[in-house]
């Protein structure tokens, strides 16, 4: 049921799935297990300190929003975070027609967590979960933030926009900052980030980024017995120079092309403080019919997330 619901909300059009459409499958999914949903909503979120969230949003006329959803009152808590980009034109950085085709998947990882939550609400794991949706649409108008523009975050680093089609990055960046603050004992984010990624290891395979070796060998272990395939990719700290501008603190799009996966990743990882966090650039498509798997939106990583959890929070 949960890969069901990953499936029919990455499958929905844009049209019909836009950041209010997203936190109303969330609201749903809460109401269904008791946990509880809130949604911060348009100029509320500077008011509340997501300035990046709400900047990469506010071209398009539909209402960008941080979706904030906790299930659980015992056991160790973990906090999911996944990319809600519902359409991405690549905003002033206008992608070609021809790599919009499938942005309505540019939500996947939201779709993902979400599907992963009902997982674990639904068996009624012994854990305090935690699932944060930066819901947004990356449009174009007039008040679109522009490559050149300094932004500052959630956490107080600034960047320095080099690309408005990075944006993924920018919005996860607050949420991460969000999940931090509660210091849980794991945080995941899932995104469908990178085209880097998919050059890097095609469409089957859930790249995914840790520090932490009790994580990687317990989550190596679970994909392969679940048969839900990932394969680990560097946290590589030489890389780190590549993010960061002369201009601000940190950079969303290095120039160059090298590494695009990885120096997205580590652009990530300077919002969280401890070790405890994984980064999955998913992919969230099936592009052929497969066995179990019909041509179109797809969760990864999560049956072996789920597989791994009892051993990954008790580490």
């Amino acid at each position: 049921a949960g890969e069901c619901l990953t499936r029919d909300l990455i499958n929905t059009p844009a049209s019909d799935m836009g950041p209010a459409e997203l936190a109303q499958a969330a609201h749903d999914l809460a109401q269904t297990f008791g946990a509880n949903c809130s949604v911060i909503e348009g100029d509320a979120l500077l008011a509340q300190n997501f300035p990046l969230i709400h900047m990469v949003g506010r071209a398009s006329s539909r209402t960008p929003r941080l979706i904030d959803m906790s299930w659980g009152t015992s056991g160790p808590a973990l906090t999911l975070v996944g990319k809600g980009v519902c359409f991405d034109t690549g905003g002033l950085n206008l992608k070609p027609g021809a790599s919009m085709g499938l942005m309505k998947k540019d939500m996947g990882g939201a779709a993902t967590v979400l599907g992963l939550a009902h997982m674990i609400m639904a068996l009624g794991l012994d854990l305090r979960l935690r699932v944060l949706i930066p819901a947004i649409e990356n449009a174009v108008d007039g008040s679109a933030f522009r490559p050149g523009d300094v932004l500052t975050s959630r956490k107080g680093l600034s960047v320095e926009i080099n690309n408005t089609d990075a944006e993924g990055r920018l919005v996860l960046a607050d949420a991460l900052a969000l999940a931090d603050e509660e210091t849980p004992e794991q945080i995941i984010s899932m995104a469908t980030l990178t085209g880097a990624a998919r050059v890097a290891v095609g469409p089957d395979l859930a790249p995914y980024f840790s520090d932490d070796p009790t994580f990687v060998a317990v989550l190596e272990a679970a994909a392969a017995e679940v048969s839900d395939p990932v394969w680990r990719m560097p946290f590589h700290d030489p890389y780190e120079q590549m993010i960061e501008p002369a201009v601000a603190d940190l950079d969303n799009a290095p120039s160059g092309g090298f590494a695009g996966c990885i120096t997205a990743a580590l652009f990530l990882r300077r919002f969280v403080t401890a070790s405890n966090y994984a980064h999955f650039d998913i992919y969230g498509w099936q592009p052929s019919a497969a066995p179990a798997r019909a041509k179109g939106g797809v969760g990864q990583g999560t049956r072996a997330v789920f597989d791994a959890l009892d051993r990954i929070l008790t580490k």
